[in-house]
């Protein structure tokens, strides 16, 4: 076992115990960020979202890094879709070594269906008795603004020194950018420099993978 996955397993009971406390409609995962490309090694009452072990993280760039409301290496409350149309409320929270470094997540996801049905009853039988208040969308500090960039930057090199491909082939090289492209690499302030920087080819090759398979996208997507 390595000394990443060791350090993560003692988050395991803390992953249980806020599953047992909530119940079956919460899901409590646990990354390694170390492992990008099959970064769950626990969840727990996996069938909110079908999160299973050996699979790849799916919003922490996109819904958390980037959003606005991240800060101090969490963020609470945030949205999801599921493919039937659930919402999921989550939250997740980065999981730093002893050397300060982000080695995982831990993510809860919990199912809204029920009570999206009790609100819906009390909001009929008492119109108007919930109201929401906006609330003020905060700025990310200094420190989170780089600790985001430092945390993709960890992500890319662990991208790549992962990948079961020698990447000397360009079809291999198109995978990677495919599977980074899906996971929101590529909407992280410097990403491509950094991409190309380490695959040893230029900006302008990365941009043409990424034009190719969109292109290839949009084809799957017609026929």
């Amino acid at each position: 076992m390595s000394e990443v996955k060791h350090q993560l397993n003692h988050y395991i009971p803390i992953a249980k115990t806020i599953a047992h406390m909530f119940g079956s409609s919460c899901e409590v995962v646990i990354h390694d960020l170390t492992q990008p490309q099959s970064s769950v090694i626990f969840t727990i009452n996996h069938h909110v979202t079908g999160r299973a072990v050996g699979q790849s993280f799916d919003h922490l760039v996109k819904e958390v890094l980037l959003s606005d409301e991240f800060d101090e290496d969490y963020l609470a409350g945030y949205e999801i879709k599921t493919e039937d149309a659930r919402t999921i409320k989550a939250s997740t929270t980065l999981l730093r070594d002893d050397k300060d470094q982000v080695i995982g997540a831990l993510c809860i996801n919990y199912d809204m269906s029920t009570v999206s049905h009790v609100k819906e009853l009390i909001d009929k039988l008492v119109p108007g008795l919930a109201k929401e208040v906006p609330a003020a969308s905060p700025k990310k500090s200094k420190d989170t603004l780089q600790s985001v960039d430092e945390i993709a930057d960890r992500l890319i090199e662990q991208i790549i020194s992962h990948q079961k491909g020698s990447l000397k082939k360009r079809q291999e090289k198109i995978e990677l950018i495919r599977f980074m492209d899906e996971k929101g690499i590529f909407l992280m302030k410097g990403s491509v420099d950094k991409v190309a920087e380490r695959l040893g080819i230029s900006k302008v090759t990365v941009y043409s993978y990424l034009d190719e398979l969109k292109k290839m996208k949009e084809s799957e997507e017609t026929s």
